[in-house]
């Protein structure tokens, strides 16, 4: 592992960004731990880490991400590669009706995740974006939990590539 993943690693485990306990995950599975990059990215340094790890292995020219998690990690990276992106809503909103904020056409799109764990959600993103026009076959994470989404991804088209694989984490 290089030296910035390793930090992040160290900051995410100093930190608290993993806690251990009984949570119940977005994906509806239980878990004895649960990994909280929403809390560990707002702090400036954490974020701009982040943003530089992802920045250095991104291939296309958009990135886009699903409302929450993503958010500040796209806004974070869009600044430091200097390019746009798209944020997907998880359902359509009053006003216009859409379920993107930011412009794309039948460009390259690498999706921006938090955490995954089944991989569902970056697949209903990808989905989206591939009936409307986007051409996606990359998804980058912060930390894959290794339960299936890797996998998932890759039977629909899609390349995981986390910075960082909770095996890597949890063995610090």
């Amino acid at each position: 592992m290089d030296e910035k993943r390793q930090k992040l690693s160290k900051v995410l485990l100093e930190t608290g960004a993993v806690k251990f306990g009984d949570f119940l995950l977005t994906s509806g599975k239980k878990s004895s731990y649960y990994v909280d990059i929403k809390d560990a990215a707002t702090d400036p340094s954490t974020l701009g880490l982040i943003a530089e790890l992802f920045t250095g292995m991104l291939e296309e020219k958009k990135i886009a991400g699903v409302e929450l998690g993503a958010v500040p990690l796209l806004v974070a990276t869009a600044l430091k590669a200097g390019i746009p992106y798209v944020i997907i809503r998880k359902e359509r909103k009053h006003g216009t009706g859409k379920l993107t904020i930011g412009e794309y056409g039948d460009e390259g799109i690498d999706i921006i995740e938090d955490v995954v764990t089944t991989g569902n959600s970056i697949l209903k993103a990808v989905n989206y974006l591939r009936e409307n026009g986007a051409s996606v076959s990359r998804a980058f994470c912060v930390v894959d939990r290794q339960e299936g989404g890797a996998e998932l991804l890759r039977e629909n088209g899609v390349d995981l590539r986390p910075i960082l694989s909770i095996s890597e984490l949890m063995s610090r």
